[in-house]
């Protein structure tokens, strides 16, 4: 039962891997990576149950933090990049 989770959360992470690529907006592309990180941490934790492995467990909470940071980090990137283009679009035309 836990081998078909394991190949279900796989299959899930190479649509998200598919929307990435394939995102109309960066927003999409955020998003899929954003479940990507966390499918990530559910393949960790599985896998850590499978091979009794409890440790396992800390590095996928570790994992998980720095998942969330960096796609806050990202989507502040794109927001001040916004920003700024529309700031310099009026700056030129006056």
């Amino acid at each position: 039962m836990f081998y078909a989770v394991t190949i279900a959360l796989l299959a899930t992470m190479a649509l998200a891997l598919a929307r990435a690529i394939m995102g109309p907006t960066v927003y999409d592309r955020v998003l899929a990576v954003n479940m990507i990180g966390t499918k990530t941490v559910l393949l960790m934790s599985v896998i850590s149950f499978l091979f009794g492995r409890p440790d396992f467990l800390d590095l996928a909470l570790v994992y998980a933090l720095i998942n969330f940071i960096g796609v806050l980090a990202v989507l502040e990137f794109f927001r001040v990049r916004a920003y700024d283009r529309s700031g310099d679009s009026e700056a030129d035309g006056s």
